[in-house]
């Protein structure tokens, strides 16, 4: 009876740790762990964060523009440079003397300046870039800093003993927007091919607007588990953010 008794108490206690530790990762909150006039930094979950610049423009006034910064064991990969050379040269700083992490790559997953604005800071700094080719392409097209590495449907890079995942799913936003992934917490990086929840359709400029609602749903498809969804700009959230892009575009 003693062993009985002895072994329920140890079962219970067994599932209110794992409960415990369950309900601490699915309610992690998010902090804001940087902020100067130029750069926000925002811990969004144990190894992930949303570093945010800004970008003064006539149609949308002074627009604030989300990259992801993932780490793991001493090292970062950086989804989408800030806006400009000089908040870029604050993140990298940051994550160098805050994190404790030494840069591995920049991947830059549109050629618009709210995406690789800040490229030649990175180069500086010698961090390898990575992009589609097509937005390699585009960059050269345009007389932006051009990513030194390319990648024609997807590229895996390792950040410590983890995967990140930049893949190309099809035209939306522009005609190169890939997006980032990190398995292992379930975050997506969607860049502008991702609106917020309630956001307009934005700068269609060099939008492809009748693709961009397949697009988005080959990325839900392949990413069926997202827990965090961060887009281009505005708020973060989950696999909402997807549904609200498809139905946004749906028809168009």
């Amino acid at each position: 009876m003693k062993n009985t008794i002895k072994n329920v108490f140890i079962i219970f206690f067994s599932f209110f740790i794992l409960s415990c530790g369950s309900q601490k990762k699915e309610n992690f909150k998010a902090k804001k762990v940087y902020k100067s006039n130029t750069l926000i930094i925002t811990r969004i979950s144990e190894n992930s964060f949303i570093h945010t610049s800004f970008k003064q423009t006539n149609d949308f006034g002074n627009v604030p523009c989300n990259g992801l910064v993932v780490k793991d064991h001493h090292e970062a990969i950086v989804l989408d440079t800030p806006t400009n050379d000089k908040s870029s040269e604050e993140l990298i700083r940051w994550i160098n003397e805050k994190l404790n992490a030494k840069i591995k790559a920049i991947i830059p997953t549109h050629f618009h300046d709210d995406s690789l604005g800040g490229l030649m800071a990175f180069h500086k700094h010698r961090i390898p870039s990575y992009s589609y080719t097509k937005t390699i392409e585009l960059a050269q097209e345009n007389n932006f800093v051009i990513p030194e590495n390319s990648f024609n449907d997807a590229v895996i890079l390792q950040v410590g003993n983890k995967d990140v995942i930049a893949k190309f799913f099809g035209e939306g936003h522009t005609k190169d927007n890939a997006v980032g992934y990190f398995p292992n917490e379930n975050i997506l990086f969607g860049g502008c091919l991702l609106k917020e929840l309630e956001a307009g359709k934005g700068y269609l400029g060099d939008a492809n607007v009748s693709a961009w609602s397949a697009t988005v749903e080959k990325v839900k498809k392949e990413y069926p588990d997202v827990k965090i969804a961060v887009p281009g700009h505005g708020d973060y959230g989950d696999g909402k953010l997807l549904d609200y892009t498809i139905a946004l575009f749906k028809g168009q």
